[in-house]
């Protein structure tokens, strides 16, 4: 049976790494071209979407937005920012209501500036900083830019010091991160105890698929490969009828637009990709509109079949 392109919305288990996820769907589905979407931490479970095929292309205009449930645990620093790693400072934890605590939050909502943990695959002089971490080199990291779209608090165990919450974030969030700083923020110390991500990249933990029941054979792999053109629905549509246009599109070509008919078309953005199919709704490839807005340039082009 040929391997349909498309997407394989993995459930994740925790001690498993992104790449040896990737690793076993090359085995199991046996087909080269795959790679995940955005790599989750060995500990972390959920969602992680894999891309099969010419699905590999479209990974950069998939949604980017990522959902996690996660728990905090408050009066505890790690160096890794984590449950997992080192103990290197421990504080009390204060225990004010939820109503406060949700107030605290406030700091980590919309566009904020986060420190990545130390023992992450951020970039430092061309090495990525958890190697550096591991060898006890002395470096900091630079503050970088994230976006927070919700933050909610689920359960706040007093007792415990253990906040359970809800997040939802732009890609290159680390939760850890916001583990420690809340800590700091209340006056404690904060290290993240659990994480699970229910959502990445327009993908939801309802469509996904554990590993181990496909190598159990409990559950048939390829039949949960979601089409690349169903995981572009976020982004508008132009449709090429001619056959001169397609032979045109599938050749690298630009193709001449009436601006005055797509003017009176809400759906699109022209500083925004498009794609592009035939009139069977069969994906051509992702093209973006000149400044002119009279041809929409091919940037990513499927090979005729």
């Amino acid at each position: 049976m040929e391997t349909k392109d498309g997407f394989l919305v993995i459930n994740k288990e925790k001690g498993c790494t992104s790449h040896d996820c990737v690793k076993q769907i090359r085995k199991l589905i046996n087909t080269k071209r795959v790679g995940h979407t955005g790599t989750l931490d060995p500990q972390v479970t959920g969602t992680l979407p894999i891309a099969i095929g010419s699905a590999t292309r479209f990974i950069q205009y998939l949604p980017q937005g990522k959902t996690y449930i996660g728990q905090i645990k408050l009066g505890i620093r790690t160096n890794t920012d984590d449950i997992h790693g080192e103990i290197i400072n421990k504080k009390d934890w204060p225990k004010i209501s939820d109503e406060k605590l949700d107030q605290y939050f406030n700091k980590f909502r919309g566009v904020v500036k986060q420190i990545p943990p130390k023992v992450s695959s951020v970039h430092v002089n061309g090495e990525r900083a958890y190697k550096k971490s591991f060898k006890n080199e002395d470096f900091e990291l630079a503050p970088r830019e994230v976006k927070i779209d919700e933050l909610d608090l689920i359960k706040w165990d007093k007792i415990n010091g253990i906040i359970e919450i809800k997040i939802k974030c732009s890609a290159g969030t680390y939760i850890r991160s916001i583990a420690r700083d809340l800590g700091i923020t209340l006056n404690s110390e904060g290290c993240l105890l659990d994480l699970k991500r229910i959502s990445a990249c327009g993908f939801n933990e309802q469509n996904s698929i554990k590993i181990s029941d496909i190598e159990k054979g409990k559950k048939n792999a390829k039949k949960f490969i979601i089409p690349t053109i169903s995981a572009l629905s976020h982004i508008s549509t132009f449709v090429l009828n001619k056959e001169e246009e397609i032979n045109f599109w599938q050749t690298g070509r630009a193709i001449e637009v009436d601006i005055h008919s797509l003017k009176e078309s809400k759906t699109f953005d022209y500083k925004k990709p498009i794609k592009v199919i035939d009139k069977s709704k069969k994906l051509l490839g992702i093209g973006f509109f000149n400044k002119d807005q009279t041809s929409i340039n091919p940037k990513l082009v499927l090979n005729a079949k």
